[in-house]
């Protein structure tokens, strides 16, 4: 019985876990925004950002964004740095200096 507690108690804690990390924004764009442009900063074959993709990136934090191009954050999220330094730029947003 007590095992079965444990287990329990176990299985709500990883819930939990997982909740608050999905929860989790970086440079002020959630996991909805950031999988809405992945296929646009993904190589061989990146798209075209979307509207949903562009409208997330609008409200990101760009000079925070920037701040991880030479980093190996992204692509160790199968991020294209260059791909994604150039994405602003297509959904005609500015960039910040020296960020392309």
């Amino acid at each position: 019985m007590e095992m079965g507690r444990k287990f329990v108690v176990f299985v709500v804690l990883m819930v939990l876990v997982f909740e608050v990390a999905r929860a989790v924004t970086f440079c002020n764009m959630n996991d909805d925004g950031i999988n809405a442009c992945k296929p646009s900063v993904t190589a061989p074959n990146p798209t075209e950002p979307t509207k949903k993709c562009c409208k997330a990136l609008s409200r990101a934090d760009l000079t925070c964004l920037c701040s991880y191009k030479n980093s190996i954050l992204l692509p160790s999220l199968g991020i294209d740095p260059n791909l994604a330094m150039g994405l602003p730029a297509k959904c005609n947003l500015t960039p910040p200096d020296g960020c392309t």
